[in-house]
């Protein structure tokens, strides 16, 4: 029986999917996070796309490397930093409000520092 939160799993799974494949060609929007969201659902809603995922020569090492070692690439976390940095700067161009630029800016800076403090993979 198909139920309800199993479709609304493989639903999820499928657009976190889209959105990663659109991450890696459009920059800017970030791959790895819609990728473990994908997986995650995946897991729930669908044992194919699942094994799909980590079945995959570019997404099945990254969640493979996130799984076993919480580990992001070096090359994931120059292009991360890279990408928040320009949004960062955009931003400061394009917001006048103080407050909501120093929130912003200690909010990236927190996302940057988790990103730098991740090991990277063996």
């Amino acid at each position: 029986m198909f139920n309800m939160a199993r479709w609304g799993a493989l639903l999820l799974a499928y657009l976190f999917l889209a959105l990663a494949v659109v991450g890696v060609i459009l920059p800017g929007l970030p791959t790895v996070p819609f990728l473990l969201l994908s997986a995650w659902f995946a897991a729930k809603g669908s044992q194919r796309l699942h094994r799909w995922l980590y079945a995959h020569p570019h997404f099945g090492k990254l969640l493979i490397d996130w799984e076993q070692q919480g580990a992001i690439s070096r090359s994931s976390k120059v292009m991360a930093v890279l990408l928040i940095s320009i949004a960062w700067v955009i931003m400061y161009l394009q917001i006048s409000n103080p407050w909501v630029v120093a929130g912003m800016t200690l909010l990236l800076a927190a996302v940057v520092a988790f990103l730098l403090t991740r090991p990277e993979p063996q």
